[in-house]
């Protein structure tokens, strides 16, 4: 899942202390959006247009540590250096397996891949590969009913098909064979209840809490005017203990630029999507679903609905350079094939191998994949697929997850781990890194020194989103894409590199901080070697990759 709960504008609260205020309610949200397999959060402060491209600060993901003091990927110095070796990059194609993207935002509508073998808008499949004008990618959650918005998460589909088959049932009167998972459907509604009942009673707490919030702000409206700003009420002084405490209440959500609505719909949504048993969009879709081998439905519609987290993370990887607007993609001649497969809730596995079968069979040379979720029914449908890519030399980049927990022991699906033992050998998992040393690794992001091969930037992640607009996000699924777009750089300059190659060069070449102690992801008041939360130790470095690619094509 990209976005757990259904959320898709939510604000990550960051060290602000509040006064006459109980802030814990809105700790507890944004902690349960945080236990989410890919989540992206938008940072604290607003989406900016820029009329000229942003500073290194601001989209520092392709900053040097020696020039710029922030641990970003060096892509800027790795060009330079690159252009000085009269090297010119080409095209690299990247597909992007996501919510959809803004195919028309202004920083990505001219670098959009191009299905050479299809005639838009005559509604043929003119290169026979199953899907009718597939000009820029395709969705496998859309249909000619409509597209899928809203989905369950993987676990009430688990449960609902459990229910069905054991609702009123006891031990006594099932057959002996069913004993395994009747167990599991007791568990699976035990937990199932407890998460309702959760959502419910947040959803309580904050509606009781908006309250006082609203009563608050009309306290101040009332004094102000409506539309007050951040500075009146700054300025507002009185002796009013009324006003007073509603100032202390108002003015840190305000700060902040929280948007409280958005808070809501998390439990909302909770409600009548993620855990709804009758909620079930796949009518949409149209698709013989029981057929997990299924190829070829879909439809076209590749810019959303949803499309936010799909239109950053294309961004991150392939925004247009040099054109003075926004920011810049770390490969500068990515070609970017959207995808869409992810809807506001779990991925359907089914969706993810054909998405990953249609990547690879439309030369994709790298797939970017920031979702995840916790369990995986038709694993063995996304191995096969997965398998698919490896032998047609896919490079393949997921995001690690935002649990702040050891993927080593919990599981984050898809993973490159095959059923049966081996794993894919064109497979890299990406944990998210923070701007300073001292907290390398991102406070929500998921580690694990057998599991996650490296870190990359991740946290207030600079890119384009919906409306022609930017922002910053975080979450590993910026990771991920900046991972992917220094692997999609390395191989426009060094296109003969095999993707097994280019995945050993990252992890060689990626900035060491082995010996660095760092707080611990999820544990503020703990800290750890940063060689202890992945393979290697290490952070991504587009310069330091081409450095060695170049000593290695020397050879």
């Amino acid at each position: 899942m990209i976005l757990r709960n259904n959320a898709n504008k939510i604000y990550l609260i960051r060290g602000y202390n509040f006064t006459h205020m109980n802030i814990t309610l809105l700790n507890s949200v944004k902690h349960s959006f945080k236990r989410t397999a890919a989540v992206a959060f938008f940072a604290t402060s607003s989406l900016f247009v820029f009329s000229q491209n942003a500073d290194i600060a601001t989209q520092w993901q392709h900053a040097d540590m020696a020039t710029d003091g922030m641990p970003g990927v060096s892509a800027v110095k790795a060009h330079q250096y690159m252009k000085q070796q009269g090297k010119s990059p080409v095209g690299v194609v990247v597909a992007i397996i996501d919510s959809g993207s803004e195919t028309w935002h202004n920083d990505l509508k001219g670098n959009i891949w191009t299905n050479p073998k299809e005639i838009p808008g005559n509604n043929i499949d003119d290169d026979n590969n199953g899907y009718v004008d597939d000009i820029h990618g395709w969705s496998f959650i859309g249909g000619k009913n409509g597209d899928v918005t809203q989905d369950n998460l993987e676990f009430t589909r688990i449960y609902r098909d459990l229910k069905k088959k054991f609702e009123g049932k006891t031990a006594e009167t099932i057959a002996p064979a069913d004993k395994a998972e009747f167990a599991k459907y007791q568990k699976f509604k035990e937990d199932y209840d407890a998460r309702v009942n959760e959502a419910k009673q947040g959803n309580e707490q904050f509606q009781a809490f908006l309250l006082v919030y609203n009563n608050a702000k009309q306290t101040l409206e009332g004094v102000l005017g409506k539309d007050f700003t951040v500075e009146q009420l700054t300025a507002l002084e009185s002796q009013d203990e009324k006003v007073k405490a509603a100032k202390d209440r108002v003015l840190g959500i305000m700060m902040l630029g929280l948007d409280l609505e958005e808070y809501a719909n998390y439990y909302t949504n909770q409600l009548k999507y993620s855990y709804n048993l009758e909620f079930d969009p796949r009518y949409l879709v149209g698709d013989d679903y029981s057929n997990a081998r299924q190829h070829n439905y879909g439809n076209n519609h590749i810019d959303g609905p949803e499309a936010l987290h799909g239109t950053h993370v294309a961004g991150i990887v392939g925004a247009t350079n040099g054109n003075a607007l926004g920011m810049d993609g770390i490969c500068t001649t990515a070609q970017l094939m959207i995808i869409r497969c992810v809807p506001d809730g779990d991925e359907r596995d089914k969706d993810v191998a054909n998405a990953i079968r249609y990547a690879a069979d439309n030369g994709a040379r790298v797939i970017n994949m920031s979702f995840g979720k916790g369990y995986s029914p038709n694993k063995d449908v996304v191995d096969e697929a997965v398998k698919y890519a490896e032998s047609k030399g896919v490079l393949l980049v997921h995001a690690a997850g935002n649990d702040s927990k050891d993927v080593d022991v919990k599981d984050n699906f898809p993973t490159p781990r095959y059923i049966g033992g081996k794993s894919c050998s064109t497979w890299i998992e990406v944990g998210a890194s923070d701007k300073t040393v001292a907290h390398l690794a991102a406070d929500f992001s998921n580690y694990g020194d057998k599991t996650v091969d490296i870190f990359a930037p991740g946290v207030d992640v600079y890119a384009t989103v919906l409306n022609n607009e930017y922002g910053p996000l975080s979450g590993t699924s910026m990771a991920s894409p900046v991972t992917a777009g220094v692997a999609a750089a390395l191989l426009s300059y060094f296109p003969n590199l095999t993707a097994q190659e280019v995945k050993e060069i990252l992890i060689a070449s990626g900035v060491s901080y082995k010996k660095e102690k760092v707080v611990m992801p999820g544990n503020e008041d703990k800290t750890i070697k940063f060689k202890k939360l992945s393979k290697s130790g290490k952070v991504v470095n587009l310069y330091e990759a081409v450095k060695l690619a170049e000593k290695k094509a020397a050879k």
